[in-house]
């Protein structure tokens, strides 16, 4: 099938055109989603099978004080995506996020639960959700946590939440890292293959996709050393003590019911995916451990 990866020179879309080089790489100098004119003249002239949507304002702070640019990308593109796709006749699949609840629940979330978001940003990630399922039925919706992969986030300036540890340990900084935040950490590379498998079955829906098990950033961060096999300090700290100006969820653990039950829910886990993310950097070498 013909497929575009829109935003493909993010983390994950950068992934997803590695493991299908036949993908047409868009990214935003490519097309603007915001322009529902632009989307549609340039998937009508691409006449894509399958568009992958990896774009969104990932700026979860920026989003309290000005949401409108979250809105644009995160609601309006996916709803610009959802009615190209739809007058093409295009399968779209669309990336969303924990974030779309609150993290009250201390139980893994179940793709059945009812979303509660409590940023701006995930209202913005929930509204971008319910316009693609109103507007074109034939979708894969897919939440995930913790996004981590070799490209960076290009709206980090190009980095990750691994590479900014290293980089803060390797400079000396003291390390504080937050303990009272349980999440679903989830390399980009593992979840790009899962896609394109989910896009083979054809059973459109909903889908929460993360690598297996769960930790606090704390802990991830311990584990990033341990396979770096270094000793370096790390204090944890609550999230309530960096004052950040969204309140982040405290329990993010994804369930993969859909996965299961479709008999794809063998990701390998936040450890295992860690020490293959290492490796990718060049980090640690191939063959070991």
């Amino acid at each position: 099938m013909k497929t575009i990866v829109i935003g493909a020179d993010g983390q994950l879309g950068t992934d997803l055109v590695k493991l299908q080089p036949s993908a047409v790489p868009l990214t935003i100098k490519d097309l603007d989603i915001t322009s529902f004119d632009r989307c549609r003249s340039v998937l009508a002239r691409l006449a894509p099978e399958v568009v992958i949507n990896t774009a969104g304002f990932n700026q979860v702070d920026a989003c309290e004080d000005s949401p409108e640019p979250a809105f644009q990308i995160n609601a309006f593109g996916a709803r610009n995506l959802a009615a190209a796709c739809r007058e093409l006749g295009a399968e779209l699949v669309h990336i969303s996020t924990d974030y779309v609840f609150s993290g009250e629940k201390r139980v893994p979330h179940l793709e059945e639960d009812v979303p509660d978001p409590a940023t701006a940003y995930g209202i913005s990630k929930l509204a971008g959700e319910q316009l693609v399922r109103y507007l074109w039925p034939k979708h894969y919706l897919i939440r995930t946590c913790g996004l981590y992969g070799a490209a960076g986030c290009l709206g980090k300036g190009g980095t990750n939440f691994i590479e900014t540890m290293i980089k803060r340990a390797d400079s000396g900084q003291p390390l504080k890292v937050v303990s009272d935040e349980i999440v679903g950490p989830t390399y980009t590379r593992d979840l790009a293959a899962k896609l394109l498998q989910i896009i083979e079955k054809k059973s459109y829906g909903l889908y929460h996709i993360t690598n297996a098990g769960q930790c606090s950033w704390y802990e991830f961060t311990l584990k990033i050393f341990e396979h770096l096999g270094r000793q370096v300090k790390v204090t944890p700290v609550s999230g309530a003590e960096f004052a950040a100006k969204a309140r982040r969820p405290k329990f993010s653990v994804l369930a993969h019911g859909h996965l299961r039950r479709l008999g794809l829910d063998d990701l390998r886990s936040w450890e295992a995916a860690l020490f293959a993310y290492l490796t990718e950097k060049g980090y640690l070498v191939r063959g070991a451990k």
